[in-house]
This record gives C-alpha cells, structure tokens and sequence, in this order.
C-alpha cells in the first residue's frame, strides 16, 4: 500500500521526496510503542528499543529517538479491521501521527499495519512490537519509487 498522509484531502498517495532516505517508524500502542529505524537505499528496517510509556512521557522519549537518528520523515503503522473499516486503535495511531507532526515539525506517512503483529508474533519476534515497527516501515520502503 502507498503511504498516505493522514490530513490528505483525498485518498491519493502523498508524494515522498526522492531525497527523503532515513526513516523512523512506530507502532503505536497505547502503553507501548514499537520503534524501527530504515533508510530508502538498503530498503530494510532495525528494530529498536520499544517505548514502554503513555502521554508526555512517550513523547520524551520519541524526541529522543529523533534526536539520535535524525529522520527526515516518520512513518506511523494504522491498525484497520479486516474489511478496512476503521475502529479506535485506527483514530488512536491517526492522533498520534497527528501529534507527532506537531511537535516535531517532520513530515509524518501513515502505512496500512493490519496484521503486521501477527506476522511478528509468527516469526517469532521477541519484542513484537518493534517487529511490528520494522514490518510496517519495510512495507513503507517497498512502496517508494
């Protein structure tokens, strides 16, 4: 699937930069948050440390890892049902795209996450969360031009 960001007018794909090739991804979830890092030229995504916090708490922490890394986008994993019908894990990972652009000022890519958990837990990940994070933002590399 393309990325779309999530205040798009319509349903057609944003447009990433050619010269946009380090990426920070999320998984979110309402205690934890999984986090992989990637670049545009291997295509491949590194699992990092999960962020184990809620509120404020969690933002701390994603300045940090933005710090660190130095993205020049992030890309957000958004849960939907089966039949692509949205429910509250959908607008939770929409508000947190939403949040991220805000207080980072970074260009935010929602990607389609559904079943990216359970591709995790099958693999046999150990953190399934940054599993996760790493299969949405491989996913998100596979779709760029």
């Amino acid at each position: 699937m393309s990325p779309v960001m999530p205040d798009a007018a319509s349903a057609s794909p944003a447009p990433v930069p050619s010269h946009f090739q380090c990426f920070l991804a999320f998984d979110y979830g309402q205690k934890r948050t999984g986090v992989a890092t990637g670049n545009r030229l291997l295509g491949t995504a590194s699992p990092q440390a999960t962020i184990k916090a809620e509120g404020d708490a969690r933002f701390v922490q994603v300045a940090a890892r933005i710090k660190e890394w130095q993205p020049d986008a992030l890309v957000i994993g958004v849960p939907f049902h089966p039949d692509g019908a949205a429910h509250d894990n959908t607008r939770a990972a929409q508000k947190f795209a939403r949040q991220l652009r805000g207080r980072f000022n970074l260009p935010v890519y929602e990607v389609d996450e559904r079943y990216s958990t359970t591709e995790a837990l099958a693999s046999g990940a150990r953190d399934a969360d940054a599993a996760s994070a790493c299969i949405i933002l491989e996913q998100f590399l596979r779709s760029l031009p």
